[in-house]
């Protein structure tokens, strides 16, 4: 018994020593312990992945592809913040590498794997078609190489957040080697990634240099695509007569509403086209050529941009020339229409007024109200 005890402790000794080598070899073996990621290198860890839809065309036209992204994270001020891209874009249906024009018409449906390839990164898309019609999901792989090309020409070095919103607004080497030629600023990262954001590519930088355009700065560019000049915009002002206009005067003139199509219809009303200032005054004051359509429509066809400017401020609609009209006021003068409008003379008033069995003059309609009476 004592034997079988004492070979019973030799084999657990065994055992025991056993398994210290073991879990020593696996200590030895084992990488040491990751530190902390440090901020850069956690914003590189980050992963995105989103939602794509395609609408798939046969007809020569291009292929709409949207890309949807939401999160929510918390920041380095401990906040939470909430972040949602959704871009659309016409694309060929070619750059969906691995989509087939078989697997986007299938009559059934059928599952489908296929890659968007941007110079910041690929996204990575799996979903499903039927009859030109598609939708799943991406993940987001970041180029590293574009990275480092960036980091080489003196940008910066991306990180994965970063490369994610390039990659989203189609931003890549074009955009740099284009403002390069240019005469541009070398832009920052965060330049960079904010002028993808607000739609300022490489042909939009070339247009504006082609039509004599180089703004010299990325905030410049931002704030002339924010306010909504477009190169279309640009050429058609040029059309019209309005060349060589100073990039403030271009912004100015859009903030005011005044559009290729307004010139023209002022135009094929038989106004001769006013100055810039003269056409942002007319566009100030209301005057629309919907408002010259309808005025005309009551008999006022003659009226000058002046006087329609000056009937618009006095607040004289065309409802309160017909209101007029009906109640027998008719043909009245612009000069009667001001002045009944700035004393309060309503129709309701006139109503009231007639009423009694008479039928007042303007002027004694304009009498009666500036004393009060009923």
């Amino acid at each position: 018994m004592k034997w079988q005890n004492l070979r019973a402790a030799r084999v657990r000794a065994v055992r025991l020593a056993f398994l210290t080598c073991a879990l020593v070899a696996l200590a030895l073996s084992a990488p040491l312990a990751a530190p902390r990621l440090a901020p850069v290198a956690a914003a590189q860890a980050e992963r995105f992945e989103g939602q794509w839809l395609v609408e798939y065309q046969t007809d020569g036209g291009k292929t709409s592809l949207t890309l949807r992204f939401n999160e929510n994270r918390v920041g380095q001020d401990g906040r939470k913040h909430e972040s949602f891209w959704n871009t659309s874009r016409d694309v060929a249906p070619e750059s969906l590498q691995g989509l087939t024009r078989e697997q986007a018409l299938s009559a059934s449906g059928t599952n489908v794997r296929f890659d968007l390839r941007r110079d910041a990164g690929t996204f990575a898309c799996e979903g499903w078609f039927r009859q030109g019609n598609g939708s799943g999901h991406f993940v987001f792989v970041p180029d590293q190489g574009f990275a480092a090309e960036l980091a080489r020409r003196g940008v910066g070095t991306p990180d994965t957040r970063q490369l994610f919103r390039l990659a989203m607004a189609e931003v890549g080497l074009a955009l740099l080697d284009e403002l390069k030629s240019a005469g541009y600023e070398r832009p920052t990262l965060e330049q960079l990634v904010r002028m993808g954001e607000h739609g300022v590519r490489a042909d939009y930088v070339r247009g504006l240099s082609g039509l004599g355009y180089r703004l010299g700065t990325a905030d410049a560019l931002v704030r002339m695509r924010d306010h909504g000049v477009s190169l279309e915009y640009v050429g058609e002002l040029r059309d019209a007569g309005f060349r060589d206009l100073q990039a403030e005067e271009l912004v100015r003139t859009r903030d005011h509403g005044v559009t290729p199509s307004f010139i023209r219809e002022l135009r094929a009303a038989g106004f001769e086209t006013p100055s810039l200032d003269g056409l942002i005054s007319v566009r100030d004051h209301g005057v629309t050529p919907d408002f010259i359509k309808k005025l005309r429509a009551e008999g006022y066809d003659s009226l000058s941009l002046e006087q329609l400017i000056h009937i618009r401020d006095h607040g004289v609609t065309v409802e309160f020339i017909r209101e007029l009209q009906d109640l027998g006021y008719s043909h009245l003068q612009v000069e009667q229409l001001i002045r009944m409008r700035d004393h309060g003379v309503t129709s309701d008033f006139i109503r009231r007024a007639k009423s009694r069995g008479t039928a007042p003059t303007v002027e004694e309609l304009i009498y009666m109200r500036d004393r009060g009476s009923n």
